[in-house]
């Protein structure tokens, strides 16, 4: 089983799996990239996975659906073109050999879901789970609040903190060196997040994706998931929070990150 981070569009990855026979592709914004592997590799589409309904994640299905052997699944009543299976949270997408959890994670939409993989046979496959978490976390930040709230938010970025920490995180955006200014204003003395930026720079200058990241280093660099650090909370406070209860900080640093400008 292989993992590709396939690019397309600015700053997009279309995360796909494939056995070398067959492939599931997550948020097709663009249909030519997963075109071209299929094409290169003499891979089958059999199934497409989508997030939520913004068009940079779906775009891509209707050029994708002559080629497509089988569903694509979606947040159930989605208000999105192409999506033939709803799903929900609890429900289980099977596909391309692979089984994947579908949790419900609002807060940037209010229908976003997530697919994870953290069964045995999947992590044989791939060396470590898999977290398809669309636009909700990014490495060193997370999703703007659409039409979604802060606390679902808040909840959903909890959840995935709470995986092992070895699980490799696929969003969808590569924003991650533009996120890590923001972290270090947050928590300037954090040295973990020093050196991060750092590997991060050099594998950009390299043209090498910073994703996917891991919980682990997410748990360490993330101001989102770290709501509860002193630094964080001060800073916080100085940009709205009123409490130092870990939503109030986040909520604040949610509406500072909006109006931040490196």
């Amino acid at each position: 089983m292989k993992l590709r981070a396939v690019p397309a569009l600015t700053d997009n990855y279309i995360w796909m799996i494939d056995d070398g026979h067959r492939a599931l592709v997550i948020d097709p914004g663009e249909a030519s990239p997963v075109e071209k592997v299929l094409q290169q590799d003499g891979l089958e589409l059999v199934a497409i996975l989508v997030t939520h309904r913004h068009a940079d994640h779906i775009a891509g299905i209707k050029s994708l659906r002559s080629l497509l052997n089988g569903p694509v699944f979606g947040p159930l009543n989605a208000q999105a073109d192409g999506i033939t299976h709803g799903v929900t949270e609890g429900d289980v997408v099977d596909a391309c050999g692979v089984k994947l959890d579908v949790w419900h994670t609002p807060g940037h939409t209010s229908d976003h879901i997530s697919y994870v993989l953290h069964d045995h046979k999947s992590i044989s496959a791939f060396g470590a789970p898999l977290l398809f978490c669309g636009d909700t976390l990014f490495s060193a930040g997370c999703g703007r609040i659409f039409d979604g709230t802060a606390p679902q938010l808040f909840h959903s970025l909890s959840r995935f903190s709470s995986l092992p920490a070895n699980t490799l995180v696929c969003c969808t955006h590569e924003y991650t060196l533009s996120n890590l200014r923001f972290a270090r204003t947050v928590e300037p003395s954090n040295t973990v997040l020093a050196a991060y930026e750092q590997q991060c720079l050099q594998r950009r200058q390299a043209g090498v994706p910073t994703l996917p990241s891991t919980i682990q280093t997410e748990r360490a660099i993330n101001p989102f998931l770290r709501c509860d650090q002193a630094q964080v909370m001060a800073n916080a406070r100085q940009h709205g929070a009123m409490e130092n209860d870990a939503l109030s900080v986040f909520t604040a640093l949610r509406q500072w990150k909006n109006t931040y400008q490196a």
